[in-house]
């Protein structure tokens, strides 16, 4: 078994996050299959749209400038809550795309933002047909464990 513990420190408060990929499952490309929280807090994130601050789409037709935006989204949601994200302990990816290279570039632009760090965690990346905005592309849920 293949685990990682860490120990997270935020505003004096400690929340320990273990992440498990255990050897009988296969090897993930940065995530793990299990993580384990022992915290009393949880901060459970709604998606997050490529929206600007008026609530406009941004990026029409370009995944990457969606991506760069749902990162700066949930970015500053985490920061509401004094998290970052390394505090990130699932998330789920939603890709607008049935193609496995489209997922690919989506999954590799968010591992390696600012955000990317939230990405090492359980996730879950989905191909899906719609999302709830005309244009969307892209949308990220993330659930986060906050010290007590």
């Amino acid at each position: 078994m293949r685990t990682g513990s860490k120990l997270v420190t935020l505003a004096g408060m400690t929340a320990k996050i273990t992440r498990i990929n255990p050897g009988q499952l296969h090897e993930t490309p940065g995530y793990h299959h299990i993580t384990v929280v022992e915290a009393g807090r949880t901060a459970y994130l709604a998606g997050q749209c490529p929206l600007d601050r008026s609530g406009s789409l941004v990026g029409s037709g370009s995944l990457e400038v969606q991506v760069d935006q749902v990162a700066a989204n949930a970015l500053a949601a985490l920061a509401a809550v004094d998290a970052e994200p390394e505090h990130v302990v699932r998330s789920v990816i939603y890709v607008r795309s049935d193609d496995r290279d489209v997922l690919g570039a989506a999954w590799r632009r968010l591992t390696d933002s600012a955000l990317g760090p939230a990405f090492t965690t359980a996730s879950t990346l989905l191909g899906v047909s719609q999302l709830g905005f005309t244009g969307q592309l892209i949308e990220v849920d993330l659930t986060v464990a906050l010290p007590d």
